[in-house]
């Protein structure tokens, strides 16, 4: 790394190179390349940050298994991902697309000779540059089920005085939420956390998600993707 790189001085960034020269001495022919994604990629990380790697391998299988750890204080992930398995899920859009879209086009390299990192993020745009607004409604609505089904078991929960889970499907069920206002807008969010906050959602009660719910059913309904419907709409759209 260059002298006047402002990483330099970064203990998370030297310990994340650490983890990548020390994969590539290990896998020299197994690695394409690898990237650091998340807080330490977009520099805004803090004392604690996780550091995320990804290593892109030339074929599924090969090189590194995936692996979490402590070091030096600092959680470390690490995950393995096939070239070709990482392009086709780049190119797929989910529910969780909000949630997991940021590393396809934020990621940064510590090894990338042949500039395949930045290819990963074209073929991401590309993918949503020919999105249609049915396909982002759609998945939205995939969302809004899980967010109506942690909603209303986090109020039976919360009716049986099972408060700790109750608490747990409402977190549950506001992520699903703020998924849902991502897709409708064609937002991507950092982290999970992010998603509520940006969203509004973090501290929305019992009461006031089941009011957001039930707006975003409606919306659903006014795009062409109404939540209730037959058995035959089932197979439908």
């Amino acid at each position: 790394m260059s002298e006047e790189n402002p990483y330099l001085v970064n203990p998370r960034w030297l310990l994340a190179e650490q983890v990548a020269g020390q994969a590539r001495r290990r896998y020299p022919a197994d690695i394409l390349a690898i990237g650091v994604y998340g807080p330490l990629a977009h520099g805004d990380d803090d004392e604690t940050s996780d550091v995320n790697l990804v290593a892109v391998t030339y074929r599924p299988g090969m090189g590194p298994r995936p692996a979490t750890r402590r070091l030096d204080g600092v959680l470390v992930d690490l995950a393995p991902v096939g070239a070709d398995d990482y392009l086709a899920q780049a190119r797929t859009l989910s529910a969780s697309w909000p949630l997991v879209a940021d590393r396809y086009v934020s990621t940064k390299p510590l090894h990338d000779p042949t500039g395949w990192l930045p290819a990963l993020r074209d073929a991401h745009l590309g993918r949503l540059a020919s999105a249609r607004p049915a396909e982002f409604t759609s998945l939205a609505r995939q969302a809004w089920c899980r967010g109506f089904a942690a909603h209303t078991r986090a109020v039976w929960l919360a009716q049986w005085y099972q408060i700790d889970a109750a608490l747990l499907m409402l977190g549950a069920a506001r992520l699903a939420a703020a998924t849902v206002v991502g897709l409708f807008t064609r937002t991507y969010f950092r982290t999970d956390a992010d998603a509520v906050i940006r969203t509004g959602l973090a501290g929305a009660d019992m009461t006031e998600l089941g009011t957001v719910l039930r707006d975003q059913a409606t919306e659903l309904a006014a795009r062409g993707r109404p939540v209730d419907g037959t058995v035959a709409d089932l197979f439908g759209d």
